[in-house]
């Protein structure tokens, strides 16, 4: 196995450059050895300098490859080294005490806690992480580094949502017993993590034994109310575990998808992680409002209108974990519009024009809330949701984004027809709540292709008075 690794290190350009151009003790380390070994492509490459100063080192690479110098964390002496392609980069450090293998024990997991001399090829593994690659598990190097840094509990879900691997027992036990230290660090930290997370292809396993160990409720509170609504009419699962199937077939969804889809999911437009994990992170969340809007009448559970109550509680509960405006708007936006394209295609006539409707009001989004909404679908079964409806249901969704993939590439913008101030002076009034609606409906309207020109325009805020 360890010839492998030697093989891979001398095949990969930027490594091999390094070995021909400097004669220093460097050892290949943490992620990009996992990598290497489960035969997985790494842009980043983590390097420990034994013998020069990290920062000296990092800025003489820097020049060697043209690239850019960053300095990531002057205390901890970290140091990033970013090609010029964008894609690949250096993290350069000096070890945590005076060894590699001091340093190695210091790290969060075992699977990322193996170095290899660059040169020599030897390979350190102190605490079997080659071992637990093998065996597709995951266990600490040392249950007090979990104190030392509690988000490494959190690390703990975010590589068995990536890897699928199984948690060592004496890991969950450990988890569990450190649980509560998961609010000691920072909140942007816990935020990356989350997304790291949700952005795996085993999200769904990471969340179901993240419930197991408490550390779920101290993320997200509102698991508790989850938990609390029973299988019913809607869905044959309890609320969490509908949400957790939720976001396991948004993630089979994905992988059936054809390419353009894929591509658009995949794309990073918020955040620097792509919009599937935003998009599971919604499905996650997408029945929130449940418990609040929840009652029972003549023996059936309604949730009246939870999709509105849902999506204003997700704002709070994101803007507490620092995500950015634009990330709230897009995950608040698919949890208010979960049913949505399920009651379009449920018309009694599915027309062009009905389809059309939803292409405009969704825009960019379409895609993303036709997957949710197959998704949440396909998690639910019970007395009045049929095989034969999940399938009606599916299938007419299919349609639906068919003809959004083959309407966006003529779909052009909606014309502005009338501004707010054209408005108040049409109507002579003043900035209001009311002008707000009657801007609102006349964009809906556009939508609906009820107005089309700046003709119809005026006339239809003039039959608003």
């Amino acid at each position: 196995m360890n010839s492998k690794i030697i093989e891979k290190i001398k095949s990969d350009e930027i490594l091999s450059k390094i070995i021909d151009k400097f004669d220093n003790e460097i050892y290949l380390v943490g992620g990009t050895v996992r990598d290497f070994y489960m035969g997985l492509e790494s842009t980043d490459r983590d390097i420990i300098v034994m013998d020069q100063e990290a920062r000296e080192f990092a800025l003489k690479l820097s020049e060697l490859f043209q690239a850019t110098f960053v300095p990531l964390d002057e205390e901890n002496k970290i140091y990033r080294v970013v090609l010029p392609d964008k894609i690949n980069y250096i993290d350069v450090t000096n070890p945590v005490g005076d060894s590699i293998e001091k340093d190695l024990m210091r790290r969060d997991l075992t699977i990322n806690a193996i170095a290899v001399n660059i040169r020599t090829g030897e390979l350190i593994d102190i605490s079997g992480g080659v071992t637990d690659i093998m065996n597709k598990c995951i266990n600490y190097v040392n249950e007090l580094n979990f104190v030392d840094d509690p988000l490494r509990l959190l690390r703990v879900y975010r590589f068995q949502a990536l890897y699928g691997f199984q948690l060592a027992p004496e890991t969950i036990n450990a988890v569990c017993k450190y649980s509560d230290l998961i609010h000691k660090p920072a909140v942007e930290r816990i935020n990356y993590e989350l997304l790291k997370l949700f952005g795996g292809e085993y999200a769904h396993v990471a969340l179901e034994n993240m419930n197991k160990t408490w550390i779920l409720e101290e993320i997200f509170p509102f698991v508790k109310e989850l938990k609390q609504v029973p299988p019913n009419s809607h869905h044959h699962l309890d609320l969490f575990h509908h949400s957790i199937e939720t976001v396991k077939q948004v993630q089979i969804l994905y992988n059936e998808a054809p390419d353009e889809v894929k591509e658009h999911l995949s794309r990073i437009d918020f955040g620097g992680f792509s919009r599937l994990a935003h998009l599971k992170l919604a499905a996650f969340m997408h029945d929130i409002g449940k418990f609040s809007t929840w009652t029972i009448e003549e023996g059936k559970h309604r949730f009246i209108k939870h999709d509105d109550v849902g999506s204003k509680m997700s704002v709070k509960i994101l803007k507490d974990l620092h995500f950015s405006n634009k990330q709230i708007d897009y995950i608040s936006s698919m949890i208010k519009y979960h049913i949505y394209p399920s009651h379009v295609m449920t018309s009694p006539q599915i027309t062009e024009k009905i389809m059309m409707r939803y292409v405009r009001k969704m825009d960019t989004n379409s895609i993303d809330a036709i997957i949710l909404a197959q998704a949440d679908r396909l998690s639910a079964r019970g007395p009045e949701i049929t095989d034969q409806i999940v399938e009606r249901n599916i299938t007419s969704l299919n349609m639906l984004l068919r003809f959004y993939l083959e309407a966006r590439e003529t779909l052009k913008p909606l014309p502005k027809l009338l501004s707010g101030n054209d408005v108040m002076q049409i109507l002579n009034i003043k900035p209001s709540k009311r002008l707000g609606k009657i801007m609102e409906a006349l964009h809906e309207a556009q939508i609906s292709g009820d107005v089309i020109t700046k003709e119809h325009a005026i006339e239809f805020v003039k039959n608003m008075v």
